[in-house]
């Protein structure tokens, strides 16, 4: 392989590390209301596992509230149920017509559980990019015992400690970013 490839894998895989990490944040509650909440939770529809969001009509009338409308009546229990066996910590309310998940104000503790939990996914990401440089830069020695020159070796480490230096700063970013948003009442 050329040094191109390795460097080119290496981004691809730091790539995929921060986006993964993104995602994942975007899932956890920060006190305000995101149709996004429910992307996790499964329902049982006619024998198969669908998303929340294909079943129900999902919006976000405010800052504090989730309103499902399910497509079917026969969704409602099916919906509040998954809700309830779901990780959110929210009960359901339904009227009939809708479903209503009222977001409540995160206490102290729940705000700092969120946090460490979003460090130990920043973390997780920070560990997928080190072994994107280390598998990078095993490949490039092994391309000396094949004939590349060790100044190319070297230079091409540089470049491949300068990614990961690139995306740890992105990480971290995006965990202040986070935490930030979490903490603030």
């Amino acid at each position: 392989m050329e040094i191109k490839e390795y460097l080119q894998e290496a981004e691809d895989s730091m790539t995929l590390a921060v986006e993964y990490l993104d995602d994942t944040l975007s899932h956890i509650r920060a006190g305000k209301a995101s149709a996004r909440l429910l992307d996790g939770i499964r329902v049982d529809y006619y024998g198969s596992q669908a998303p929340v969001s294909n079943v129900a009509n999902v919006s976000v009338p405010d800052a504090r509230t989730i309103a499902i409308t399910p497509w079917e009546k026969s969704m409602f229990k099916v919906i509040e149920k998954a809700i309830l066996d779901s990780d959110l910590g929210i009960t359901p309310e339904n009227n009939g017509e809708v479903i209503r998940l009222s977001i409540p104000p995160l206490t102290e503790d729940r705000r700092k559980q969120l946090v460490k939990q979003s460090k130990g996914e920043a973390e997780n990401a920070k560990v997928s990019v080190r072994n994107a440089r280390r598998e990078a830069i095993d490949g490039l020695k092994k391309e000396v015992k094949n004939g590349l020159s060790e100044d190319a070796e070297k230079a091409a480490e540089g470049d491949v400690q300068k990614l990961h230096d690139k995306y740890m700063k992105k990480i971290d970013d995006i965990f202040a970013a986070k935490e930030k948003e979490i903490l603030t009442v």
